[in-house]
């Protein structure tokens, strides 16, 4: 044999093998197929195979299987075409293989990071890098309040997706690159990302000013952003990233307006009303001549809500030490101010605390006089009832003497009412408990007489019925009938057919009687 010992293949439900032919020959086990040199094709499990002399095994396939949220890039060998298989069991045919999909490499370091694209958006560091299997379909979590946009360069066309959402990206869509100003100050394509925040989110910047009087100042700034868009408008959506760096593009419009603005205002109004300036300039003014409360960019639909002004510094140090002059000079009017309105304050108080207590002087000696003469008055009172006091004494003795005899007459009188009536009470009380009791004897005399009637009755009627039960009812049916069966025995002995036993009372017919008794006595006729 020219291969010598071959080993039989036992191929599974999810294996198979592809196979070519050496030579020509006839394929019986595929329906007598006529297979010519280098024809390649694939036979499938479960089955046992022995390859013949004409065929050689080129590969050997085991079914993959795949997720809904899985997928792999499969390239058909003849035409070339490329496409992505997501969601079932696959299994390559003898025409097909595995393709890998080439990222750039900064798309390919994001798709790789560990990095979550929202929680640490403030995070400049790669993160953790794992390998990715270049075979497998592309996958990108869109966090929730995102957008990413995917281009597919066969179709040239543009989709955007918003989170949360999984993108799985087909074999010619690339994911568009958000590369973004960042730090303080700004500077460009310092921060990159595959998704867009919607927001609301915040950004800080640096900006360097001059006013009117060339003194130079360094303003940080925060400013509040959102994007405000339609999910369901494909136009608007399209429209979040017609700016490649809309972070920059704010800032730029954003620092301009205030410059324009701080370059036509004196150092000293601006130190007052920095913030007045700077939101004006930005925002705007209303029909009503009101500040405005955004800001809007029409090119991608950002929206400025808010400016956080976080610190105003010189730049120059002969404005900053004619800034801390004017501070501690300010600081200075500021504490005399503060010490002279105090001491106005505390003569002021003084003034006031004479002032009242003169007042209580005269309060108090007025309030002196007012208790003497109420004293004279009682005095000259005390001295009349002295004088009128006795005799009204014993004229209200008497009187209240009197009184208590009277009022305990009264009470006598009432007492005696009072007994007299619980005596008669008590011998109501007495006489119906006496009827009461009487009533309850005769009533239960009356129910044991009849209760013992009752017994009685029950014991004679128990009585005859065991007397009848003794004697029996054939005895007692014979002792009734004793005296007529006598009679007729006594008759039957006398000879007597028929016999009429009366009292002579009673009248009886005797002619139906007599006619009874001869046409029973007369002979049957003779024919």
């Amino acid at each position: 044999m020219q291969k010598g010992i071959q080993d039989i293949f036992v191929l599974g439900e999810d294996e198979g093998l592809i196979l070519r032919a050496t030579e020509a020959f006839t394929d019986a086990e595929s329906g007598d197929i006529q297979r010519r040199p280098g024809d390649r094709w694939m036979i499938r499990g479960p089955c046992e195979y022995v390859p013949s002399v004409e065929v050689e095994v080129s590969a050997r396939r085991k079914a993959i299987p795949l997720d809904e949220n899985e997928g792999i890039y499969v390239r058909d060998v003849k035409s070339g075409r490329v496409r992505a298989v997501c969601g079932e069991t696959y299994m390559l045919t003898q025409d097909e293989e595995q393709w890998s999909k080439e990222l750039p490499p900064a798309v390919e370091t994001l798709i790789s990071s560990s990095r979550d694209p929202l929680a640490d958006r403030s995070d400049r560091s790669a993160g953790t890098l794992t390998k990715r299997d270049k075979t497998k379909v592309v996958t990108f979590r869109v966090p929730h309040n995102a957008a990413v946009q995917i281009y597919d360069y066969k179709d040239k066309k543009a989709r955007v997706v918003f989170g949360p959402e999984l993108v799985m990206l087909g074999p010619d869509e690339q994911f568009t690159q958000l590369s973004l100003s960042g730090g303080k100050p700004k500077k460009p394509n310092v921060i990159k990302a595959l998704c867009l925040l919607l927001g609301p989110d915040f950004c800080t910047d640096i900006i360097v000013i001059e006013t009117a009087d060339h003194a130079r100042l360094s303003l940080q700034l925060s400013y509040n952003w959102r994007f405000e868009v339609d999910k369901d408008s494909a136009e608007q959506a399209a429209k979040l990233f017609a700016v490649p760096d809309f972070v920059g593009d704010a800032c730029k419009a954003i620092a301009s307006r205030v410059r324009g603005a701080v370059a036509g205002v004196q150092f000293d109004d601006f130190h007052k009303n920095s913030a007045k300036i700077i939101r004006s300039s930005v925002f705007g003014f209303d029909e009503k001549m009101k500040v405005r409360d955004r800001f809007a960019f029409p090119a991608n639909n950002l929206v400025i809500t808010s400016i956080d002004i976080q610190s105003v510094e010189p730049v120059d140090q002969r404005t900053r030490d004619s800034l801390q002059k004017s501070v501690q000079l300010a600081i200075e009017i500021t504490t005399n101010s503060q010490e002279a309105s105090a001491r106005h304050d505390a003569e002021r108080l003084e003034q006031e605390a004479k002032g009242r207590l003169e007042r209580q002087k005269i309060t108090d000696e007025a309030e002196a006089e007012k208790a003497r003469r109420d004293l004279l008055e009682l005095q000259a009172l005390s001295a009349a009832v002295e004088s009128s006091g006795q005799a009204k004494a014993e004229a209200q003795s008497r009187a209240e003497a009197a009184k208590i005899e009277g009022e305990a007459a009264v009470e006598q009188a009432r007492l005696k009412a009072e007994a007299g009536k619980i005596e008669a009470e008590s011998e109501l009380d007495r006489l119906t408990r006496a009827r009461e009791a009487e009533l309850n004897y005769v009533r239960e005399q009356n129910q044991l007489e009849v209760r013992k009637e009752s017994e009685m009755a029950n014991i004679e009627t128990k009585k005859f019925q065991e007397m009848v039960e003794a004697i029996g009812a054939q005895t007692i049916q014979a002792i009734a009938t004793s005296g007529p069966e006598m009679q007729v025995k006594l008759l039957q002995s006398l000879g007597l057919k028929s016999t009429l036993i009366t009292d002579g009372s009673s009248p009886i017919n005797l002619f139906n009687t007599a006619q009874g008794l001869i046409g029973g006595a007369l002979p049957p006729a003779q024919s």
